[in-house]
């Protein structure tokens, strides 16, 4: 077993130094630096940022194991004695908070104390370990940089893809879902063109801030008239930016749109709905301009391969009992963790682990009020409890390598 003292102390340095997606330099620094010290082959800067480093045990499978490493533009407000008081700048060159906000930091620690059991471990497996430190996840572009960087030609092609995510569900359960399991996420920029002019003369102008909040409203018909009542979709509006002044009709509102989606059909029918909708107000305004719908960024549907879902979790089944171990239904956040599955050929597990305080979940479940007092990812109150979160990520990790390096 990791002493989880020092791996407690890491997590925290990197929670209070966090960096936002494609600058993970100083977080890829510290991970090359372990990495080498556990006797890992390392090579830095593969897609950017990213950090690969492999351990080979004689002949056997080559076992991906992946951790994201990226934050958010979030302002922190959980009040902890290291959260992060960091800024950065955001891909549109804006100074933003920085804050890891969805417990990248935590999945970097839980991985390389992982590695340092497996590294320690002289007999108990036989294979290679490919241990990939991923940025941008956030973005959903950090995997596939890492595949165009030559991932698998460089370091090998892995036989599976093992990776967990933390949840806001009690710390100590396991969650693991075969099949589809995380969605399809399509991010749009949205432009719309009025004609601008003073407020006291509207008449005048074409208002683009009244053309955008009748798309908002429109949009929000697309999952209740037209998708199945059968299929899950999510569409929100992020996002709308108009005007600077009371008294001024701008030229143009901005809307940025996230759709989750689960299945292909489902997601090309909401994306002509969207580009409909959106068209549709523009003309019915008299834009003398038609939108621009621009893709921001996209995640594909995260499949876990059933067999190796049904392997890992026996792993976690005789690791951590029964009860430990649940289906989470589907979930509707988004991972990239797939690209590395579907560039390779391998299977794919990925599997969430809890983070909240078990009691203060309980308590809230028999209140009914978990979506109102256990933060969840992206929440700038969202942190995981130390412990027992960071021992079973950790466990995790290495009950489902032995399992496939066995």
């Amino acid at each position: 077993m990791v002493d989880t003292t020092a791996l407690t102390e890491l997590y925290k340095d990197l929670h209070a130094h966090p960096e936002l997606s494609f600058h993970e330099t100083r977080t890829a620094g510290i991970v090359a630096n372990r990495l080498r010290a556990l006797g890992f082959e390392t090579a830095s800067g593969v897609g950017g940022t990213g950090v690969v480093g492999t351990l080979r045990r004689g002949d056997g499978p080559i076992v991906l194991l992946r951790a994201d490493m990226d934050a958010l533009p979030v302002a922190e407000e959980t009040g902890l004695p290291y959260a992060s008081t960091a800024r950065g700048s955001d891909p549109d060159g804006a100074d933003v908070p920085v804050a890891h906000a969805c417990g990248h930091d935590m999945h970097i620690v839980c991985l390389l104390g992982a590695l340092e059991e497996l590294a320690g471990d002289r007999s108990g497996w036989r294979g290679t370990i490919l241990a990939v430190f991923q940025p941008a996840e956030e973005l959903g572009g950090g995997a596939q940089a890492m595949v165009d960087d030559g991932l698998f030609a460089r370091f090998g092609t892995p036989d599976v893809v093992l990776g967990q995510h933390v949840a806001p569900f009690p710390a100590g359960m396991l969650a693991v879902r075969p099949g589809p399991a995380f969605a399809a996420t399509d991010a749009l920029r949205i432009r719309m063109f009025g004609k601008g002019g003073h407020g006291s003369r509207p008449e005048t102008t074409i208002d683009p801030v009244v053309m955008a909040a009748s798309t908002v409203l429109r949009l929000q018909t697309v999952v209740s008239r037209t998708v199945a009542a059968t299929d899950t979709v999510v569409l929100t509006v992020g996002s709308l930016q108009a005007g600077t002044k009371d008294n001024i009709i701008p030229d143009e509102a901005v809307l940025k749109v996230n759709i989750r989606t689960y299945d292909q059909a489902v997601r090309t029918k909401v994306l002509d709905a969207v580009t409909r909708i959106v068209d549709a107000e523009a003309a019915a305004a008299g834009a003398t301009r038609p939108p621009e719908i621009t893709p921001i960024d996209s995640f594909p549907v995260l499949v876990n391969e059933p067999a190796a879902v049904e392997r890992t979790a026996a792993a976690f089944r005789s690791r951590f009992g029964d009860d430990r171990v649940v289906d989470p239904g589907l979930v509707t956040g988004s991972e990239d963790v797939g690209v590395f599955a579907t560039a390779s050929g391998a299977p794919c597990c990925y599997w969430l682990f809890g983070g909240a305080d078990p009691e203060t979940f309980m308590r809230a479940a028999a209140a009914g009020t978990t979506d109102r007092d256990i933060p969840s990812n992206h929440s700038p109150r969202f942190a995981p409890v130390l412990e027992p979160t960071l021992t079973v990520g950790v466990e995790a990790l290495v009950a489902a390598a032995r399992e496939w390096l066995n």
